[in-house]
This record gives structure tokens, sequence and C-alpha cells, in this order.
């Protein structure tokens, strides 16, 4: 695509006339802005908001949403759930989705507010409509908006399913007119109806995981919470399901509780970057714990007290907070004689090794998925099909926690009340969060992971990206698996993962979400992980 004839294009137009305006001077804002269109994967779109191609405007979302309308008709589709998340244009998009779906004869139930992804996927399942729309960026920074499609099983749309979407939606010029209902006609028509109905049902099933049900009623109240939305969508839904779990010793971090896209009090509304919890730990009173969710309310990050200091808190990785939920639910679980047979674990091929060990000594099933949870989700309906095991707990090192079968995807709200549980667990027999992890190293050995993510934008960091992942398909010094070969019988991917002698591990993989390339470490110590870090540093061109 030629980025200035395309700008050029859009301008003689007429739309978005006073932004284009604004940069009819600016080369590589014309470029940024037309150089390609926002490619739609399994992810479906994410990009910047505003005018061209390449950004998330109106004209993006009703071209996206023909092209997957006339996959739902093809595909003898006849309804589909939408739901949307605090950011800025996201009800804006939703509606326009709708608008869409409602002009081609597609029946949408959607959200009147604000609903956390995993919602979304519950819903879908719900109402056993073909498919979902949930207008999220995740933990994006606030320039950021997406779109993400799900399928009738309430995952990620399959790779398979992204590829022919993408051929329909490809066919489509993004200027030309597009049909659209207005949502008081397609409401009065039958065509668009609310969502709303669907979040008892979902409640309930989210309190129904708790395992030591009898220890939660009686001494949920003991466990003091700090939690903060991050001004996302997981305001209502955390509270509410904590609250009728019985932990009413529950605050909500001041300045960040209500709703606001621009994500005014920290630099991005991800609990996996430290700053998102720099509100919450100047409000803290001697809390247990600390909860903080991202817009979307599908990740959730956790800082707990430290023993024995009433105001110093640390924080849990996503890797740490995982391998703690899978040995307190198996060993929960075994104590109430309700372990399902042929219990499995599932994690991503970039996560912690400390699971491996946990499952490997509990005699319980160790799955690996490629990145991205609709893998984890795809494998719980196999096994739902054929039996072989029986799922117990999902997760990732990107803090996403999964446990119970009604829905497929990351879920914040069913994480928030386990670690509840597990917290409230540990405190009545003395132990803090930080204690209990002490405690699990000592069992099964210690485990040191670190992120390095890379921003490369543009068609320049593409191709940076291209040049990275071809050094280390030929480094030597290691086992290299490349997922681009076939790796355990997984769909390829582009990714790399070098295994060391002693245990230690490397892996590569650009992201899939945003401009970035993302190196995942993983040791039995620091000083191993800084030389892994310093061959990312060497093998880089």
């Amino acid at each position: 695509m030629n980025a200035a004839s395309e700008y050029k294009r859009w301008a003689s137009s007429g739309v978005f006339a006073d932004e284009l305006r604004a940069i009819a001077e600016n080369e590589a804002e014309i470029e940024a802005r037309f150089w390609k269109h926002l490619s739609f994967g399994t992810g479906g779109l994410r990009g910047v908001l505003g005018a061209g191609t390449n950004r998330m405007n109106e004209l993006t979302i009703r071209r996206a949403t023909q092209g997957f309308a006339d996959y739902i008709r093809e595909n003898g589709g006849k309804a589909i759930c939408i739901a949307y998340d605090t950011r800025n244009m996201s009800r804006e998009f939703a509606e326009f989705a709708a608008e869409t779906l409602c002009a081609n004869k597609i029946k949408v139930f959607m959200f009147t507010e604000t609903r956390p992804t995993p919602m979304l996927s519950f819903a879908v399942r719900e109402k056993k409509a073909f498919g979902g729309i949930v207008i999220t960026a995740s933990h994006n920074p606030r320039e950021y908006n997406g779109y993400k499609v799900y399928g009738a099983d309430g995952g990620q749309i399959t790779d398979e399913a992204a590829k022919a979407i993408s051929t329909r939606i490809n066919s489509y010029d993004i200027l030309s007119e597009r049909e659209q209902m207005p949502l008081d006609f397609a409401r009065d028509n039958r065509l668009l109806f609310d969502l709303d109905e669907v979040d008892d049902a979902y409640y309930e099933k989210v309190k129904a995981l708790i395992t030591r049900d009898k220890l939660v009623a009686e001494n949920a109240g003991k466990l003091g919470v700090l939690f903060t939305p991050l001004h996302g969508s997981g305001n209502i839904p955390v509270r509410r399901v904590l609250g009728e779990l019985g932990f009413t010793n529950l605050a909500v971090v001041e300045g960040q509780e209500l709703p606001d896209g621009d994500f005014p009090t920290v630099p991005y509304p991800n609990p996996e970057e430290p700053e998102s919890f720099t509100l919450a730990l100047g409000q803290a009173d001697g809390q247990d714990i600390i909860l903080a969710t991202d817009p979307d309310c599908d990740r959730i990050g956790v800082q707990a007290r430290l023993k024995g200091r009433k105001h110093k808190y640390a924080p849990l990785t996503g890797n740490q907070i995982g391998a703690l939920l899978a040995e307190y639910l198996i060993t929960a679980k075994k104590e109430a004689g309700i372990l399902p047979k042929n219990p499995a674990i599932i994690k991503t091929i970039v996560t912690t090794e400390l699971a491996r060990k946990i499952c490997e000594q509990n005699n319980i099933a160790l799955v690996e998925t490629l990145t991205g949870f609709k893998y984890i989700g795809e494998k719980i309906g196999e096994w739902e099909k054929n039996g072989e095991h029986s799922f117990l707990l999902g997760f990732e090192e990107s803090y996403g926690y999964l446990a119970g079968d009604f829905v497929r995807d990351k879920d914040a709200v069913i994480a928030a009340a386990l670690i509840c549980e597990m917290a409230l667990y540990y405190k009545l027999n003395g132990l803090t969060l930080h204690c209990a992890l002490k405690e699990l190293h000592e069992r099964y050995g210690y485990a040191e992971e670190k992120l390095i993510s890379t921003a490369l934008d543009g068609a320049d960091g593409m191709e940076k990206m291209n040049q990275i992942m071809t050094s280390f398909r030929a480094f030597k010094g290691a086992e290299v698996e490349d997922y681009l070969k076939g790796v355990n019988n997984l769909p390829k991917s582009d990714v790399v993962k070098l295994l060391f002698a002693d245990g230690s591990w490397l892996a590569v993989r650009p992201s899939g979400t945003e401009p970035k390339i993302k190196f995942y470490l993983g040791a039995a110590s620091e000083k191993r992980l800084e030389e892994l870090n310093e061959i990312i540093k060497k093998t880089c061109p």
C-alpha cells in the first residue's frame, strides 16, 4: 500500500477531515497511519485510535464487521454477543459493530454497560450464539483499542477461522459505504437484545469454584483486601463476587475505581507494571493483599504484605501466582476428596517450569500450549469431547488464569476469588503469600523468570524482528526448538526456544497484539538470568 496516495484518497473523501488536515505536512505520521491495513488475526484487530488504515476507527470497525458478517452467514450463524470495556470509543465501536451486524439480519445480544472479556466468553456459551465480539485493547496503553472475535465455544477464534474472516474483510474497500441499521430500529425489529440477563448465572458459577467453602464462609472477613480495577471493567464484577463470598474487609483504591478511558493515574493500565500499584500502595493500610485488574478484567496482578511488616508489600509475578494456585488447588481438592479423574494443568511454552515439578510430584498431568490463552481454551474443548483429562487450571506468565469450564479465556474475576481463598487459607495457617511461595520453592525447587519486551514499530520494526528471529534460529550452544517447524505436535508458530544443559531456557517471539518482540528467560538463579540476558544482547543483530 502506498501511504501517500492512500492518505490523499481519504483526504479527498472528506472523512476525518480535521484530523487528516492536521497531519498534511507530516510524512512520518502519514506513513505510520497508512502504510498498511490493521491486520486481522486470532486476536482480531488492535491498534492506536485515529484516522487511517492502520488505526482503530469507525471505518476499520465497520469493514471488519462486514467481513465477519459474511463469514457468519456463510456458516449458518444466527446470533452474536457483544461486550466492551472502559476504553475510549469502546461503546461506540460496539454500537458500530451491532449496527452492521443487524443490517445483515444477524441477531445481536449486547451488554448495556461495560463487562469483562471473560463474561463475553461466558455469554456466548450461555446464549448458544455463533460467536462474539469484545471491544478492548486489554492492557495496552491508553491510545489503543481493539476488536476481538470469539467462536461458539466461547474461546478466541481459531487460526483457520481468522484466516477465513480476514479474506472476507480484505475483499472490501475501507472507504466504501457499509450497511448499518439504527439500534432503536434494530431493537424494535427484534434484532437487538440486552445481554445483562446472563450476569447472575456467571457469578453463581464463579462462586461455586471455591474449594474450601466452609473455611471461606466462616472466615472470609478476616482477610484484608485492597482492590483497584485501574479504571476498568472489573470494578463491579470483582467486588460483587468477593462480597457475596464474604470477603467484606474489602477496600477499593480511591481515584482508580470509576471508568476512565484516559487511565489518568497510571502510565499503562497493566497490572504487570509495578507503576500500576503506586496509588494502591500509597493507600494500603495493612491489608493482606492488593489486587489489580486490567481494563477488560482478564488479567490480575497481586502485591502481598510481607510477614511482620504492616505497611510493606512486594509483588508476585504471574508465574509465581500460577505456581501457587496450581499447588493450592491440587492440595485443597485432594483434601476434600474432589480431585477429578485424570486431572491436568495447562501452561504455555513460555510459562514457568516450576509448574512441571509441582505436577510431577503430585502425579498430575501437565500439558503445554503455544502462547495465547485461546490455545488453553481449545485444549479444554478437546478434553470435553475425548475425556482424556479433566481440566484443573490454566495459566500463563502474563498474569492470566482460568479454572472451571464455563469460560474459555483467562478470567480475573475467577482468579480474584481463588487468590483470596488461597490467601485466606495461608493466613489462617500463619503464612503470607510470600511465605507460602518460599515453602513452595523449598519443596519443589527454585525458579526465576524474566520477561524483556522491545518495541519495534513500523515496516523497519518488522524487518528487525525478522532478523532477530533468524539469528536465534541459527544459535549455537543450546538445543534449539523452532516452533515454525513444529514441536511436540503443536501448531506451527513463530517462536524459538533455547534449552540449555543446566536446565535454563530462553524463548523469543514477536508479540501477536503489539509491535514488540518478547524474550522470556527461565533459570534457577538471578545470576543465570543475567547471563541469559547477555546472550540476548550478543545474538540480536
